[in-house]
């Protein structure tokens, strides 16, 4: 594909008032999401999920996109549509979870390593014959006593952009992902500062690997206070704090910023997202590629039940509209209270 279609997908994923579906979980982590609604994680559960989703009516209207697993890629609807051809009727881009988890980092206790690369050349051809049209890695940095590591830093940053590199090769546009782990009590200055030097190598590594920048989407943590932190930040401080973290080394050539909600709760994600597009001005767009964030109330409200799927439906579409209005920095918790 040439430079100018890969800009023109990324361009497409960061759509006005759109984001992207992350419905990307391995068989592991679903399996761990549907033992929270007491349902066994097989196949067919598996299918029917996602088929939920990706029929919800007007979802359109604010999803651009879906990373799918490679389960997921290969399945079809109830009435025999394989899963990309159903989103790409709609006007849905289909994308691909192509690393294969983040591993131990040997020799550096607490730290891991993404791994995925070998043989990633011949997994690009085979899932863009399948449909996809981008693809995502993710990258995954602790905070604690003694790390990040340099090292760990640079190993990931340069797995990133090798796979960047690939993906671009293949005609597809790669969502690159360094996320910085909200675990732990560390400050928001502290969150902030690895933040900033994880994206510095981060564009260091691509712009060695000669990744063209306009045909790919950055998807980082936004910069928050950690989980055991006894001082939270302010929704206020997070959008500020995390806009002069990107300001100072996001270059202005890359199409968009697709945050993940890295758990938060799903009013958080879409308040954080809000408060940072109202404050405008930015050379890049500024969406969602959100996981939990969009899914967990619709888990709940699904629960295994055929029957409950309006239901779950609808509570997607209410939490994909309120990202959808956070794009233009418009969300409200009015918003909440009315779906409820």
């Amino acid at each position: 594909m040439a430079a100018h279609e890969l800009e023109s997908v990324a361009r497409s994923l960061v759509a006005e008032g759109k984001g992207i579906l992350a419905a990307d979980e391995s068989s592991p982590t679903i399996e761990k999401r549907f033992r929270t609604i007491n349902i066994p994680s097989t196949e067919e559960n598996r299918r029917s999920y996602r088929e939920l989703l990706f029929t919800t009516p007007g979802i359109p209207e604010f999803i651009s996109g879906v990373i799918l697993f490679d389960e997921t890629l290969r399945q079809k609807a109830r009435d025999g549509v394989p899963f990309p051809e159903l989103l790409s009727r709609q006007g849905i881009v289909p994308g691909i979870k192509v690393d294969k988890g983040a591993k131990d980092l040997a020799g550096f206790p607490g730290e891991k390593i993404t791994e995925g690369l070998d043989g990633l050349r011949s997994r690009f051809a085979e899932y863009r014959g399948l449909g996809a049209r981008f693809a995502k890695w993710r990258a995954v940095i602790a905070i604690g006593e003694g790390i990040p590591t340099a090292y760990c830093l640079k190993a990931n940053a340069r797995a990133l952009a090798r796979y960047a590199a690939l993906c671009q090769e293949a005609g597809l546009a790669p969502i690159v992902e360094p996320e910085v782990l909200m675990d732990g009590p560390h400050t928001l200055e502290c969150c902030e500062e690895v933040t900033t030097e994880a994206l510095r190598l981060v564009f260091s590594e691509l712009l060695e690997h000669r990744v063209a920048l306009e045909g790919m989407l950055l998807k980082p943590n936004m910069v928050v206070s950690g989980k055991g932190c006894p001082k939270q930040a302010g929704v206020g401080e997070v959008a500020e704090t995390t806009i002069r973290c990107l300001r100072r080394v996001v270059p202005p050539a890359v199409p968009g910023i697709v945050f993940l909600s890295g758990g938060q709760t799903a009013e958080q994600a879409t308040e954080h997202l809000s408060a940072m597009n109202a404050l405008g001005g930015y050379p890049w767009e500024l969406s969602f590629s959100y996981g939990r964030a969009l899914q967990d109330p619709v888990l709940k409200a699904w629960k295994g039940e055929f029957a409950n799927l309006p239901a779950a439906q609808s509570v997607f579409h209410h939490r994909a509209k309120c990202n959808g209005a956070a794009r233009y920095g418009r969300y409200t918790r009015e918003m909440e209270k009315s779906a409820a």
